[in-house]
């Protein structure tokens, strides 16, 4: 496309500044707090947009101040568009990570805050001393919405898709094993079907739901488990079971994990459950921001080194 010079040059180009804060914040006031104005320049800035564009952007409802039509189409462009003016004019291609200081907010799952961020916060410290995470629980219903509205940086999961501006990479996969107090239970290992299913089980459940993958694999083989107790919480499951007869199924790494640390035993599953893999889905106007860059390739990185190391100990 031909840019329009003199078209441009008539236009205050920091109202797309102002368009992207009220589009973010639909507020007003908030937007003014953004970008750092006061709220009549900021409902100045929306007055001059709304006749630039000849739509109202934000209409006021009884519900407070929504978007319109055309003003959620213009979301993801002008995010895209500030973006890659802020990589030009602030020189980020001069990113080190040695000195930078930035902040990025994750949302993971227990499984990875356990397993991955432990070597993510280690490599931090010595690589990148001045970046900072801020880690929040995954939830697969809304990790897109948040990454769309900049709520968070990236997301990481078993995620498979997004839409056609999210991006998603594979980090590495992890299978299941079983764990359990082995002087509670007394039963051999590795646990057979019916001792398995013999003793009550806990599970992780981020929704509260009493249904897991483990439950599907039971039904394909018409058995079924009893469910004593489920907990949003990874890292409480191992006192759990260290403490009553019961039975955790989670992944193997932190069912290893648990066991060195707590005198527990982890077995395998004694029912088929498919491999899965994690990965990390992030903002495609994020794709060349170089810090951005720096870190999913860091998290590549790491991904690299939990697959060789669940390679090499299953031989």
């Amino acid at each position: 496309m031909t840019i329009r010079h003199r078209d441009l040059a008539h236009i205050d180009l920091n109202l797309l500044v102002a368009l992207d804060a009220l589009l973010t914040e639909q507020n007003v006031t908030r937007a003014a707090g953004q970008v750092g104005i006061g709220q009549s320049g900021m409902s100045s800035s929306l007055a001059r947009l709304r006749k630039l564009l000849g739509d109202e952007l934000l209409t006021r409802t009884p519900e407070g101040m929504q978007l319109t039509p055309r003003a959620m189409g213009l979301i993801e462009p002008v995010r895209a568009a500030l973006r890659q003016f802020q990589c030009i004019v602030l020189q980020e291609d001069s990113f080190d990570p040695a000195t930078v200081e930035r902040a990025f907010t994750l949302a993971v799952p227990g499984s990875v805050e356990s397993y991955l961020v432990p070597r993510l916060l280690a490599l931090l410290r010595r690589e990148a001393p001045g970046v900072c995470l801020s880690l929040r629980g995954l939830n697969y219903g809304t990790v897109l919405h948040e990454l769309d509205t900049d709520q968070i940086d990236l997301g990481i999961g078993v995620i498979t898709e997004g839409q056609a501006h999210h991006k998603i990479r594979a980090l590495y996969r992890f299978g299941y094993l079983c764990l359990f107090n082995a002087d509670l239970l007394g039963v051999p290992t590795p646990i057979s079907l019916d001792d398995y299913l013999r003793f009550p089980h806990i599970m992780t459940s981020m929704t509260g739901t009493d249904r897991g993958l483990v439950d599907v694999a039971l039904d394909a083989i018409g058995r079924k488990r009893r469910l004593v107790a489920t907990t949003p919480r990874f890292t409480t499951v191992a006192f759990h079971v260290q403490a009553a007869p019961v039975i955790a199924t989670m992944v193997d790494e932190l069912a290893k994990s648990f066991a060195r640390q707590l005198g527990l035993t982890a077995s395998p599953v004694p029912v088929p459950l498919d491999e899965f893999t994690y990965s990390m889905v992030w903002h495609a106007s994020y794709d060349q921001d170089p810090a951005h860059r720096w870190l999913r390739g860091v998290l590549a990185r790491l991904g690299r080194e939990a697959s060789r190391d669940h390679a090499e100990a299953a031989l």
